[in-house]
């Protein structure tokens, strides 16, 4: 067995929605069905007894290595404890090579899963060990440590819930949630709102307490200390010598690190100074309040959740010493090394060990029975303390207080510490005090109590930063097919910037904000959509969605409003990634369809386009069809059921519902040059019918197709007209044999145009089949007199003068051109062609530099 290429499909894709790692697997002979394999599957599962049984999607196909390896591969990530559940094997058209697909929640996961699978599998080939408990460790920890921790977790499970978009930005707890412009972000339990003014005011105790004392909140007394000696003073200054205890506590501390509560003597300050200065430099000594530690969690202008802290303690039982009493609580799984579980090991540290030294315990002294051994002063759940839900039980005063404490600093988002006695009355009536303020408070005691109910806080917090109804999605319109794409994402995109939108594009030849280019190249694939969508300056994006990015990493978004498939053509790129038909290749085009808003979606669909139709049965939402006649079958059953059609009527665009319908002039819509070019007709339809699924005005529409004019700059490479000499010129990118026939079919409409000399400079882009390059000079060779060829920039793979040969021998059987020459090198070919056109010549230039030919044309016309 051998795995050639492991990708990961990181948006819903050709398999499913689920985000996925992808194998090409080569299996022996032998290994393409493992009832061959002696004794395999018996060691296999001898090993990993948990696997689930072996089969395929097709009860009479064999089950092969490649199988093994995608259920073992699945079984280790959910044995792990990972959510998740898909896997597949597919056969492709090469013998023996198979497509492993399985599901990951988290990618490192899944990767290392992939790899574990393999050594699992070689074991069970070689008769040789495999540590399963170590693989599922291994798996574990990543997942630990990459995972979204609880207090992050729970706001995101909460936007997931309310189909807000979520897109991690680091390998930590920083999330984006919702798209362009209604973007908004959080850290941990920090927002974006949250001040950085406020969170500093938080950090400073000092400066806190003296703001809550402003507003009437109650706060223990104390004040900041230059040493050690002043500590003491401080202390006395409270009231310490007379038996009124006090608290030592960094100034800018958090978690609790460095607070020692409840202090009677001198030594025990000292102590406690020297432990508070490790963590800072400015020390805090205050009255110690009696009573039990609370945290209350405060958003926005409410209490949403309140919990009673304890500090870590274990319960004698007569026969284990505290240090084994220790070992047994922190064997309960809820607890961990951090924050990724419900609560915390206790820590038996020097902390632990001065905290029995005061009450006469060492680690090894054994606790009478249900005597209860306190191991810190403070109640933080990060050095092992446990929490009880108290939110019922909070008075409305008590809550006021609270909040008003923590709109006193400014955080939306606070944790407010209290002691008192319990929250069942006013702070004041129990002469109670807020301790603390924290920015980016935890979340777990609230979430996971270790008693009473748990608490919706992450709800709380998506409900403050979106409101109710809001999903944080700007309209979403995706483009598919093989010729048209770039020309209908543009013309949609015009339509959308006729209603005042910051429009988002992509396309083949780069990403646009607000019509300003930020990037160039082919970036039609998700890495290109997902920047889009992260632009905090786009009300609406369009994407063009090309065949290689879903194969290669899936969707850029897992849904759309709105998906336009153009058409489905026999010479787009078959042959590569085991795409070989057509069939297969409106599969691959089907994935935006299918990722469709569930029923408030459209797909816009091409109903003269076979393939293209079949695509409905996969929609989640609404379809609208359009085609140029209007009795097409399809669109005649499809408005027979009262769905909504367009199409050709005369000289105008037509749609349709039931008794409604909508008229949009083709002299109107500069792109179409009045009717006469047919494929731009269909943009124009498929356009169109996007801003109807997206309900807007049909003013709108109607103003967005008349403003956008089809040349070099709005529109590179798609079909740009120039007058040279009295000749027209076309410069176009074309290049596969549908678009070229859709450029043919567009001249001979154009009679105006084409009563001269006809002459076509062409190449051909290497990846595409054989029988594709030759079939676009067949088509070309019978409806131009004059043929330029020309090799390439790139051969992508081809030897050199492998494509000419090529193109030439596909004008061999033609009638017309008679007249073929060659030439080396892109611009010099133009400039061939262009030497010897007289007025009322026509040139057809399939170029493939884009920008640089475009330049390169518009200077010779200036020159002219």
């Amino acid at each position: 067995m051998e795995v050639s290429r492991i990708r990961a499909l990181r948006g819903p894709n050709l398999w499913s929605r689920h985000t996925s790692i992808e194998a090409i697997v080569s299996c022996s002979e032998d290994e393409r069905n493992i009832a061959n394999l002696s004794g395999f599957e018996a060691r296999l599962r001898e090993r990993f007894p948990e696997l689930a049984m072996l089969q395929t999607t097709d009860a009479t196909s064999p089950v092969s290595l490649a199988h093994a390896l995608e259920f073992a591969t699945l079984g280790l990530q959910a044995q792990a404890g990972c959510p998740v559940t898909f896997s597949r094997t597919a056969q492709t058209i090469e013998a023996g090579v198979y497509q492993v697909v399985v599901e990951y929640s988290e990618e490192d996961v899944g990767r290392h899963a992939f790899k574990l699978a393999q050594q699992l599998c070689q074991s069970a080939l070689d008769d040789t060990p495999f540590d399963l408990e170590g693989a599922l460790k291994q798996l574990r920890d990543i997942d630990e440590d990459i995972r979204l921790g609880p207090s992050t977790g729970s706001i995101v499970y909460a936007a997931v819930a309310r189909n807000i978009p979520y897109r991690r930005l680091t390998g930590g707890s920083l999330v984006q949630f919702g798209w362009g412009s209604k973007q908004r972000r959080i850290q941990a339990a920090e927002t974006d709102r949250t001040s950085a003014v406020a969170e500093a005011i938080a950090q400073d105790k000092e400066l806190t307490k003296r703001l809550l004392q402003t507003a009437g909140v109650p706060v223990p007394t104390g004040r900041p200390v230059k040493d050690v000696d002043d500590a003491w003073a401080a202390a006395c200054e409270i009231g310490i010598e007379a038996g009124v205890p006090v608290v030592v506590k960094p100034q800018d501390g958090n978690q609790g690190k460095g607070v020692t509560v409840n202090l009677t003597t001198r030594t025990q300050v000292e102590t406690a100074y020297a432990a508070a200065y490790k963590i800072s430099d400015d020390v805090l000594v205050e009255r110690f309040l009696p009573g039990h530690d609370h945290r209350i969690l405060v958003v926005g202008s409410r209490l949403v959740a309140a919990a009673r802290r304890e500090p870590p303690t274990v319960v004698g039982d007569g026969v284990h010493t505290v240090r084994q009493l220790v070992e047994q609580v922190n064997a309960d799984p809820r607890r961990g090394e951090g924050h990724a579980t419900s609560l915390t090991k206790i820590r038996f540290d020097d902390i632990a060990l001065a905290r029995l030294a005061q009450d006469g315990l060492t680690a090894e002294s054994i606790p009478t029975k249900g005597q209860r051994v306190i191991l810190r002063n403070n109640a933080n759940l990060s050095t092992g303390g446990t929490a009880t839900d108290v939110t019922d039980d909070v008075h409305p005063d008590f809550a006021a207080r609270a909040v008003a404490a923590a709109q006193m600093v400014g955080l939306d988002i606070a944790g407010v510490d209290i002691v008192c006695n319990n929250v069942l009355r006013p702070l004041e009536e129990q002469g109670g005090g807020i301790v603390e303020l924290n920015a980016a408070p935890g979340l777990r005691m609230h979430l996971t109590p270790s008693f009473g109910k748990g608490r919706a806080v992450g709800e709380a917090i998506i409900s403050t930063m979106f409101a109710d109804g809001d999903d944080a999605r700007i309209p979403l319109v995706a483009v598919a097919g093989t010729n048209g794409k770039t020309t209908t994402v543009r013309l949609i995109a015009s339509i959308l910037g006729s209603k005042g939108l910051r429009v988002g594009m992509t396309s083949t030849d780069g990403v646009y904000i607000q019509g300003k280019r930020i990037d160039t190249g082919d970036c039609s694939g998700p890495k290109s959509a997902r920047n889009v969508l992260f632009h905090p300056d786009v009300d609406a994006a369009v994407l063009e969605t090309a065949r290689g990015g879903v194969l290669r990493e899936g969707l850029g978004f897992d849904r759309c409003d709105v998906a336009v498939v153009t058409n489905i053509g026999s010479g787009d790129h078959l042959g590569l990634s085991y795409i070989s038909t057509v069939e297969d290749l409106s599969v691959v085009k089907r994935v935006i369809v299918q990722n469709v808003k569930p029923e408030t979606g459209y797909a816009v669909l091409n109903a003269a386009d076979p393939m293209v139709v079949r695509m409905a049965q996969a929609c989640p939402g609404k379809v609208i069809f359009f085609a140029r006649d209007r009795s097409h079958p399809v669109m005649a059953m499809h408005r027979a059921q009262g769905q909504r059609i367009v199409y050709t009527d005369g000289d105008a665009i037509v749609a349709e519902q039931g008794d409604f319908k909508q008229r949009l002039k083709l002299a109107d819509i500069p792109v179409t040059a009045g009717g006469s070019i047919g494929f731009q007709v269909e943009n124009a339809m498929a356009s169109a019918g996007a801003g109807w699924a997206l309900n807007l005005d049909w003013d709108i529409i109607r103003a967005g197709l008349a403003d956008f004019v089809n040349d070099a700059a709005s529109a590179p490479g798609r079909f740009n007209l120039f007058d040279y000499r009295g000749a027209t010129l076309i410069a176009d990118y074309g290049h596969n044999p549908d678009a070229v026939q859709a450029l043919v079919n567009a001249i001979e409409s154009m009679p105006e145009k084409s009563s001269g000399r006809r002459t076509v400079v062409i190449s051909g882009a290497g990846d595409r089949r054989d029988e594709d390059i030759r079939q676009q000079t067949e088509i070309l060779g019978e409806a131009f007199d004059r043929v330029v060829l020309y090799q390439d920039q790139c051969q992508r793979g081809r030897a050199d003068g492998e494509v000419l040969a090529l193109l030439r021998q596909g004008l061999e059987k033609t009638r017309r051109a008679k007249d073929v020459c060659e030439i080396r090198g892109e611009f010099a070919a133009i400039d061939k062609a262009l030497a010897e056109l007289k007025p009322g010549d026509l040139c057809l230039i399939l170029i493939d530099q884009v920008e640089e030919a475009l330049a390169h044309i518009a200077a010779r016309v200036a020159a002219a």
